[in-house]
């Protein structure tokens, strides 16, 4: 199922980045937040009443003042943003007022046929409701009165959001079939060549039948007999390449087929090292519940010892410490060395995700860990386990029933799914861990 888009726009110094925290924080208690990542993320999983959406930042800009240059600069932001999303929040100061840019920014909106929902952030008092009829002006609905910092007003203006959201994506039967990459990246990585040089390999052949998916990006392929589509986002840089500053926010048109996929091929450049883009969307894919593979590309321009994948495992430890269960690949597209091994070590991944881990040695695992490492006490309290099991979905998800949720410390979190891992296996997958309280012994839904 593909998550829809919530976007939240505005100028700058609005609490854009705030908001976003704000909204990402209501799931923390469900979704395990990975550790190891900058913060200045622009995307990330929220939940809220039982939905799942992406929401996105489009903070991030420095522009000091709102001149000409800077304010082309928003707009060509936000058209990124109306793009790719299906619900849009519009952020505003409510002590400044409606300035010249949120009129521009509203019009953009009002063109893009797009549910918005108005925000004025920083009403920390109900004086501020006056606030509300000027904002009518800008042609929506009665704007939300919020406190982004402390969180006001924030649960009901998710509420209408939910509302907004449109129904479901579910995948068609011949979607199904399929085991879907997408191939991910910064610009000028080699993605492009990276899916030729796939194509081109001697035991990937491309199918004759009909493509049904509706991106036409898509390449539908049978590898050694088995089903693939490769999601190309090598194109993710149109509209904005002349702008550097935006260079990242093009990422944004990638959201979209990473949610369609169930391993994400994140290409990086050998010569070039690893830099926050990188992260950003590994920590993305990750935290949206997909399998990741990290691809090195050309290592035909790097020296002997640094071409084989288990230098760059090693190596890549430090920036991908969330993800040392991600399988790596070293490759050159140019010269088609370690190609092979691609699509290969995706379909591990794939599997790994549909590992189905029985109730009673998921049990033996977890009732192990914790007699062999028992639970660090807290206010002379510990932390209990009366059952677990595996959750039904995409992402390997394992539900303990514990005596208080509030009594997992982090690094017991980790030393748990490294138990789950060590039995289990799982590669190049994120493993959720979700408490509940009780000793309830049916399968999670």
């Amino acid at each position: 199922m593909a998550r829809p888009i919530v976007a939240i726009v505005g100028r700058p110094n609005v609490g854009k980045s705030t908001l976003f925290n704000r909204i990402l924080g209501w799931k923390k208690a469900i979704v395990d937040p990975q550790s190891g990542l900058t913060r200045d993320r622009l995307y990330g999983v929220a939940e809220w009443s039982g939905r799942e959406f992406t929401v996105v930042d489009t903070a991030g800009l420095d522009l000091d003042t709102a001149n000409d240059a800077s304010r082309a600069a928003i707009e060509a932001q936000t058209r990124v943003a109306i793009e790719q999303a299906q619900v849009i929040v519009l952020l505003l100061d409510v002590r400044q007022g409606l300035t010249p840019i949120d009129r521009d920014i509203a019009q953009l909106l009002r063109k893009s046929r797009r549910n918005v929902i108005v925000a004025a952030n920083k009403a920390d008092s109900p004086r501020e409701r006056h606030f509300a009829h000027e904002v009518l002006e800008l042609g929506f609905d009665e704007p939300f009165l919020i406190s982004a910092q402390h969180g006001l007003g924030v649960g009901d203006m998710l509420d209408r959001v939910v509302e907004a959201l449109p129904p479901l994506e579910m995948k068609s039967p011949a979607e199904e079939k399929a085991d879907r990459l997408a191939i991910m990246g910064r610009p000028n990585v080699g993605k492009s060549s990276v899916l030729n040089a796939l194509l081109g390999d001697e035991r990937a052949l491309v199918s004759e039948v009909p493509g049904t998916t509706r991106d036409p990006v898509d390449t539908e392929l049978v590898f050694d007999g088995i089903p693939v589509v490769l999601i190309d986002t090598a194109g993710i840089r149109r509209k904005s390449s002349h702008r550097d500053r935006l260079e990242r926010y093009s990422l944004l048109r990638g959201i979209h087929a990473m949610e369609r996929a169930d391993v994400v091929l994140l290409v990086i450049e050998a010569s070039a090292g690893v830099l926050a883009q990188d992260q950003h969307v590994a920590g993305y894919a990750l935290e949206a519940g997909k399998g990741l593979v990290i691809v090195v590309n050309k290592i035909d321009l790097v020296e002997p010892k640094m071409r084989q994948s288990a230098y760059w495992r090693t190596a890549l430890l430090k920036d991908f410490k969330f993800a040392p269960f991600a399988p790596v690949v070293a490759v050159s597209a140019k010269t088609k060395e370690g190609i092979g091994s691609v699509i290969l070590t995706a379909l591990e991944v794939v599997g790994h995700r549909r590992t189905r881990m029985a109730p009673n040695e998921l049990n033996r695992v977890l009732r192990g860990a914790f007699q062999e490492h028992p639970a660090p006490s807290f206010k002379g309290r510990r932390l209990k386990l009366n059952y677990a099991t595996q959750a039904a979905g995409e992402t390997p998800t394992v539900v303990l029933f514990v005596n208080d949720t509030g009594l997992l410390h982090f690094s017991y979190r980790r030393y748990l799914e490294k138990k789950i891992r060590e039995r289990f296996g799982l590669a190049g997958n994120p493993l959720r861990l979700v408490l509940r309280a009780g000793e309830d012994r049916r399968t999670a839904k």
